[in-house]
């Protein structure tokens, strides 16, 4: 589980007393965001180096990231090799289409935030070479209403399927029982 911009794994807490121990290999390493300032292939690579650490060999994971998170699991799974270990990918939150609300920010002072920007330059990359990722179950969830990945429908990923979850703003999809009953049933499906 790969947590957002300005999350600690400690987001997924509620998510994971849903799950109460059925998903006992969660791995939630912490990611230095750093505000923005760390690079989305930079904090791709910290992740590829966890996981490695974590959880080595080849066995198949699943991988949930949230907000960013998603963005950063995704740059892993399609550019540094992930696609070979991942069997399931469920972004939530993510803005993989980039959004609205990361366009005013400067790419020179907050290179991870200008990742997430329309059109960025890492999500024209991620978009153009699919390939790797249509090996993936892909999965997406997210919130119409959401206003930190604007509009909502950015965060649908360009393969897989895709879910609004009916919560209105980004920090209930992992708080709301509406939205954490679905993920649970995503996490538990084999």
């Amino acid at each position: 589980m790969v947590h957002g911009l300005l999350d600690t794994p400690a987001v997924f807490r509620p998510l994971q007393q849903l799950l109460a121990g059925r998903r006992p290999d969660l791995l939630l390493p912490a990611l230095p965001m750093r505000f923005g300032l760390t690079p989305v292939r930079e904090a791709a690579l910290l992740l590829q180096q966890h996981i490695e650490a974590l959880a080595p060999g080849s066995a198949p994971v699943d991988v949930l990231g949230f907000s960013m998170g998603g963005v950063i699991a995704r740059t892993w799974i399609q550019q540094l090799g992930g696609q070979r270990r991942t069997r399931r990918f469920i972004s939530l939150g993510s803005p993989q289409q980039g959004t609205w609300t990361a366009q005013p920010w400067p790419g020179r002072l907050f290179p991870g935030l200008a990742d997430l920007k329309c059109g960025s330059a890492l999500l024209q990359e991620l978009n153009a070479d699919l390939e790797r990722l249509r090996g993936v179950e892909c999965h997406s969830f997210y919130s119409a209403l959401d206003l930190a990945v604007l509009p909502g429908w950015r965060a649908v990923l360009p393969v897989g399927s895709a879910r609004a979850l009916p919560v209105a703003t980004h920090p209930q999809l992992l708080r709301d029982p509406a939205a954490l009953r679905p993920l649970v049933e995503e996490l538990l499906r084999s």
